[in-house]
């Protein structure tokens, strides 16, 4: 690869690499822009990783459906450089330049090259900058060199690399500028003494042309299992999962808990209250709009968010994880449960997901992911309505375990938090009927086949 510092700058490397990029960024899993044609792209940050390895923000640009110019998204990319790729790489690659200073060698996604990723770890186990890149660590974690790497298979919203069985490498792949939770709250979270989270162990972020987290490096929770993993087993065995649901409720209390002794907590008033009824009003309008089935409960379920506005008692709210469900958890063999992914829903700005909120939004989350394993097959490999889901068709609902569920979780929460989630039932139904309402939408675009599972809830929630 060509090493002078000419051949690096964004202007240079753009006819080398955006041929490539067209084809190979819409396909990935976690490209955001699926749908709408990319126009173009833009290097807003490259720096020589490693010999061989160049780090890249991408913006892609895609006609946006709003009358205002969107200036599109931004990804991260670790690219590896060669003249020839060895077969072992061949599914990493991206593409052979034809033009630019790249001309004739190979681009691939370094994040599959061993090599590569084995000299990512020794670069985080040094704090220090490169460039635009800042390398932090947590000096309490200590980070062993020599670790073995290994990609992560499971296609996600983010990459991730585990080493030695004893690390895991969140890499975000799209960036989001300004202070990402799934760095910040762990870190406030271990610092408070709370063991329910990974404690960070190193991490990167930019500055140029933004603040920005780019990845993070945590504990790898070896021999634990996922929450949806153990609820679709208990399922497939016909066994009660109560036990675990109890004690699933406890852990997100205790981590509630040691958020609000951490981080400011502050009252909603009615004029805020007004404020998030209204926006869960609007997100159901649109979702209306959209999807028609939903059209004939609209008002049962505006009456949730109506009832929300009616109790005028001020409500505290405090930072929450944002998006929890079972899937964002991992229970370890003697029964620890973890709490992981604090990233809040990705589709949301940064800034609303950092706002305090009530912790009953967390709970709503949860209540509904119960739901959503009480009406799939045991072995499909997704938490909800998101990444990790198949196509699989919904299985017949079984009412009774979903609830106990349910009932098992919230009096967890309450023996740990000292209050119970549904001593708020307005408050608690109108956050589950958002995220129903959400999960209509999403199914409607994505699964139509899965449409029957959000639908059972808006009937119930809407009371129709």
């Amino acid at each position: 690869m060509p090493k002078a510092a000419p051949t690096l700058t964004p202007v240079a490397l753009l006819p080398s690499l955006a041929p490539l990029l067209h084809e190979w960024l819409p396909r990935q899993r976690w490209f955001a822009g699926k749908g709408r044609p990319v126009t173009g792209f833009s290097l807003t940050s490259v720096t020589e990783l490693l010999p061989g390895c160049l780090h890249l923000l991408v913006r892609a640009e895609q006609p946006s459906a709003t009358p205002a110019p969107d200036p599109g998204d931004v990804y991260q990319l670790l690219l590896g450089v060669r003249k020839v790729l060895p077969p072992p790489l061949a599914p990493a690659l991206v593409g052979h330049a034809c033009a630019g200073p790249l001309t004739g060698l190979t681009v691939y996604d370094a994040l599959q090259d061993p090599q590569i990723a084995a000299l990512l770890l020794e670069r985080l186990r040094t704090p220090g900058r490169l460039g635009p890149l800042r390398f932090g660590c947590d000096a309490n974690v200590p980070v062993p060199a020599g670790l073995a790497p290994r990609l992560l298979a499971v296609e996600q919203s983010n990459s991730s690399l585990v080493y030695g069985d004893t690390f895991i490498l969140k890499v975000f792949r799209r960036i989001h500028f300004g202070v990402n939770p799934d760095l910040e709250l762990p870190l406030v979270l271990a610092r408070h003494g709370c063991a329910r989270v990974p404690a960070p162990a190193a991490w990167i972020q930019t500055d140029r042309p933004e603040d920005a987290t780019l990845a993070v490096l945590q504990p790898f929770l070896r021999g634990s299992q996922d929450g949806w993993e153990l609820a679709l087993r208990a399922l497939a065995e016909q066994r009660d999962f109560t036990t675990e649901a109890h004690a699933l409720g406890r852990a997100t209390a205790e981590v509630h808990t040691a958020l609000a002794a951490a981080l400011p907590v502050v009252t909603l008033g009615r004029p805020q209250t007004e404020l998030l009824a209204t926006a869960m009003r609007e997100r159901l309008e649109a979702a209306a709009r959209a999807v028609p089935v939903l059209r004939p409960h609209v008002p049962g379920l505006r009456a949730a968010f109506d009832a929300v506005t009616a109790v005028r008692a001020p409500r505290p709210a405090q930072r929450v994880h944002g998006d929890l469900h079972l899937g964002q958890t991992l229970r370890a063999a003697g029964g620890q449960w973890s709490v992981i992914d604090f990233e809040g829903e990705p589709a949301r700005p940064l800034a609303e997901r950092r706002r305090p909120q009530p912790p009953v939004r967390d709970v709503a989350g949860m209540l509904r992911s119960f739901d959503y394993a009480a009406r799939t097959l045991p072995r499909t490999p997704g938490p909800g309505p998101g990444p990790r889901h198949d196509e699989r068709t919904p299985q017949p609902w079984r009412l009774e375990w979903a609830e106990s569920c349910r009932s098992a979780y919230c009096a967890g929460y309450a023996a740990a938090a000292g209050t119970d989630p549904r001593d708020e039932p307005e408050l608690l139904r109108a956050y589950e009927t958002d995220k129903a309402v959400y999960e209509v939408l999403y199914e409607a675009r994505h699964r139509p086949d899965w449409l029957a599972v959000p639908m059972a809830a808006v009937r119930r929630l809407a009371g129709t």
